[in-house]
């Protein structure tokens, strides 16, 4: 993996961030994370909901005139929630966006239109209509989205309650803050750019870091001199230099074991408050949505009690 070698301070630049949202609790969850980097990085929020194809908002024959009317209550019914959203955001530079159509291709189009740098989702790690669920859906997210993407899963806690509200419904933006970073890396070249983003968010942040390489099939390497740990730790040693601005020292973790069972381990250990992962592009079968494999992903995002941020290469 190539080095990085110059500070990283203000490498990240999130001028625009997309909060997808389809009302519910979980994506309620996700929403400090979008009010609290707008503030950090001075973004536009925009705020999405994607309305279903028409043949799963009524799917069995219907009368035109009455689809009609099912299809307008629902836009209708959907731009009142988002109205309510906007409200929040008083204050904050924000647009609205009501689409329909499949989530992850109509998202991918506001990214494209808008010049997004950050996509934000709440996710309930089981299925359901309309919603923004693990499985193909989420997975496609990951792999088509041409940008960054914030999931904040089913196990993070505590969020609503940092989310005081005025008398006047506006919130105050929650003041969230990265105080440790767990990047989960396999040492693939392509994936430079997440190392990049990584350490600039704990530059960023003042945040501590840890670098965290699973090893899951050592073969016969457990003779080799050095051995797989001690030359997994001399890689991660390397990828950071000490001049990139970094308040503290990154934290080195070589292990062997399943991967998503590994970072969830660590990322609990370590108090991670974010967990920074690989994408690979939308190019082939859908398993294919990150370097770690789709199930891993899956496995980090609905377990992890912190949100996951996966960068493409």
């Amino acid at each position: 993996m190539k080095l990085l070698d110059e500070k990283l301070e203000n490498a990240v630049a999130i001028k625009n961030i997309l909060f997808a949202t389809d009302f519910s609790k979980m994506s309620e969850a996700a929403f400090p994370y979008v009010t609290a980097l707008s503030l950090r990085y001075g973004s536009t929020v925009h705020l999405a909901h994607i309305l279903p194809d028409a043949n799963l908002l009524a799917p069995s024959p219907v009368d035109p005139v009455l689809f009609g009317a099912i299809y307008e209550q629902a836009h209708s019914g959907a731009q009142e929630k988002i109205q309510r959203l906007s409200d929040r955001l008083h204050g904050f530079p924000h647009e609205t966006h009501i689409r329909h159509g499949k989530i992850s291709e109509a998202l991918s189009e506001i990214i494209r239109e808008q010049a997004i740098d950050l996509l934000v989702v709440g996710t309930h790690g089981r299925t359901g209509l309309g919603k923004l669920i693990m499985g193909s859906v989420a997975e496609e997210i990951f792999r088509l989205a041409s940008c960054p993407v914030l999931t904040v899963g089913p196990r993070v806690a505590g969020i609503e309650q940092l989310i005081p509200v005025r008398h006047d419904y506006a919130p105050v933006p929650a003041q969230i803050k990265f105080h440790r970073i767990l990047y989960a890396t396999d040492f693939k070249p392509e994936y430079a750019n997440t190392c990049l983003y990584a350490t600039s968010l704990a530059c960023e942040f003042q945040a501590e870091m840890a670098l965290l390489h699973v090893i899951e099939d050592y073969g016969d390497r457990l003779l080799e001199r050095p051995g797989p740990i001690d030359s997994a730790l001399m890689q991660l040693e390397q990828l950071i230099p000490d001049n990139v601005g970094l308040r503290h020292p990154p934290d080195c973790i070589a292990e062997f074991g399943v991967p998503a069972e590994v970072i969830l381990r660590t990322a609990e250990e370590y108090a991670a408050d974010l967990i920074v992962l690989g994408a690979r592009p939308g190019v082939g079968h859908i398993s294919a949505a990150t370097h770690f494999g789709g199930s891993t992903v899956h496995k980090v995002v609905v377990g992890a009690d912190c949100p996951v941020l996966t960068v493409r290469n």
